[in-house]
């Protein structure tokens, strides 16, 4: 039987990592003696891997820039953690229940997200979830989403089909990413991108909360 792989996003889906996302970027700005975009972009971007990022955040910049920033920022975020002042990533209401009621019917679970191993494994650690995950794929190695080498690479290690594999994430680039792998994107309405947002990237469906995202998991990948 094709094992069914239901990967999430992290930040944004599995939980709620915008407010250190946020301080680290206006702490690589200020460094650079730049003016921070608005919170609001700095949301939009979520997902990204770093130079892309902030290759949309600041797209009149040269190459040069991008690439300082997104050391700038890594390294504020560093600082941040050392010296205890990150808040915690809290996850979203109810996704520690849909990862167990999706692990007792037999599927297999996976994470694709633009933070790097660290910040994913420091993550999934505090929360107790390190062994609920058979295949994790991060920005460290990994073109930068839409780009679908983490699904495909995610299927590889997991050992299964597109057509029993989803993608579950909050924005445009996860269903992007989806499509680009011939795999179904879910969206999820409590993230970073708005529903008409990820319909128009590829979504199939976009659920309101954690219960409606096992319904539907449930209901439309067989067994």
């Amino acid at each position: 039987m094709t094992q069914r792989l239901a990967v999430f996003d992290c930040d944004g889906t599995l939980a709620d990592g915008e407010a250190n996302i946020c301080r680290a970027m206006e702490a690589a700005y200020a460094g650079a003696g730049l003016v921070p975009p608005p919170r609001a972009a700095i949301r939009g971007i979520v997902g990204l891997s770093l130079v892309e990022a902030v290759a949309v955040l600041a797209p009149d910049a040269e190459k040069e820039l991008h690439r300082a920033l997104a050391a700038d920022y890594k390294a504020a975020f560093h600082r941040m953690r050392v010296a205890g002042e990150l808040d915690v990533e809290p996850l979203y209401d109810g996704m520690v229940a849909v990862l167990e009621e999706l692990v007792s019917h037999g599927w297999l679970l996976g994470v694709a997200t633009g933070k790097s191993d660290r910040g994913l494994a420091h993550l999934l650690a505090h929360h107790g979830l390190g062994d609920r995950f058979v295949t994790l794929q991060t920005a460290d190695r990994h073109p930068s989403k839409p780009h679908p080498a983490m699904l495909v690479a995610a299927m590889a290690e997991a050992g299964a089909a597109p057509h029993m594999t989803v993608m579950i994430g909050d924005t445009s680039y996860d269903m992007q990413m989806a499509r680009a792998a011939d795999v179904r994107g879910i969206g999820v309405g409590w993230g970073y991108h708005d529903a008409a947002t990820l319909r128009a990237a590829g979504a199939g469906v976009v659920v309101d909360d954690a219960a409606a995202l096992v319904a539907h998991l449930l209901a439309t990948v067989p067994a």
